[in-house]
């Protein structure tokens, strides 16, 4: 079954956002708030494994607290509150240029759209964010669809995601790549029974991403970084993924 079309997960598949991104975002968002609270790099990647920002804060609230009493009435209006400034934060980050895109998505993207395939976007981060980045930074990529935020009740790694993407596009799972970096995003797409490369990061590199297909460091540029083969039979692997490699890989299946 060939391949037609390709799903990006945006937060660490499209621009490295969590270390120096969300995070910053968010300890720029509690000390804006009056809160003595910072997430550190690695405390933050525990934070990771809990699908979504807001559902992040709540969790940090109920298990560390923000060093304040919160009255249980007064927590969703805050939390959302604070997501609100995170996000303003978060998209004068990318905005400003300082979150470059990762080494090989944005040709990886090209080779995608050249090729006739349908691009979309599945991420569980906010709609404004993602939207600044596909419809921004990647103005000249033709995305389908930005999926993101709330769109879904349940997140990765629930399939909720990628099985509105399906039924946007009318396509079967398997006529579906998916990129993803983290073991969530790799599950939900699994379970959605697609095709899935995993492009690990600081983060994700030390998570199990096993169930994808095919695992590399980053996707790699001919004329810049090179990326690392971890799993896949991609016999001419060259430090360079290609939607040409991919695309016959999984056609063989």
């Amino acid at each position: 079954m060939s391949i037609k079309a390709i799903f990006f997960d945006q937060d660490g598949v499209i621009i490295d956002t969590e270390r120096d991104g969300h995070r910053v975002a968010f300890n720029d968002t509690f000390k804006a708030m009056g809160f003595d609270t910072e997430w550190d790099v690695e405390y933050y990647h525990e934070l990771l494994q809990v699908g979504g920002g807001k559902e992040r804060m709540k969790h940090h609230l109920k298990t560390k607290g923000f060093g304040k009493p919160i009255p249980e009435d007064q927590v969703d209006d805050l939390i959302k509150q604070m997501h609100r400034i995170k996000t303003d934060r978060f998209i004068e980050l990318i905005e400003s240029g300082s979150l470059p895109l990762r080494p090989g998505i944005h040709r990886f993207m090209k080779e995608g759209a050249a090729a006739g395939l349908t691009l979309g976007v599945c991420t569980t981060s906010n709609e404004r964010a993602a939207h600044a980045i596909a419809y921004n930074i990647l103005k000249d990529i033709p995305f389908e669809f930005v999926l993101a935020g709330d769109i879904v009740p349940k997140k990765k790694p629930d399939p909720a995601i990628y099985l509105l993407a399906l039924q946007k596009t009318g396509l079967q799972p398997k006529e579906c790549l998916v990129v993803e970096d983290s073991r969530n995003g790799v599950l939900a797409a699994k379970a959605a029974g697609m095709h899935v490369i995993a492009t690990s990061n600081f983060y994700t590199q030390r998570e199990d991403l096993s169930d994808a297909d095919v695992i590399v460091t980053m996707l790699g540029d001919p004329d810049g970084e090179k990326g690392k083969l971890i799993k896949g039979d991609i016999s001419d692997y060259d430090g360079v993924i290609t939607v040409a490699q991919l695309t016959k890989l999984f056609e063989q299946e």
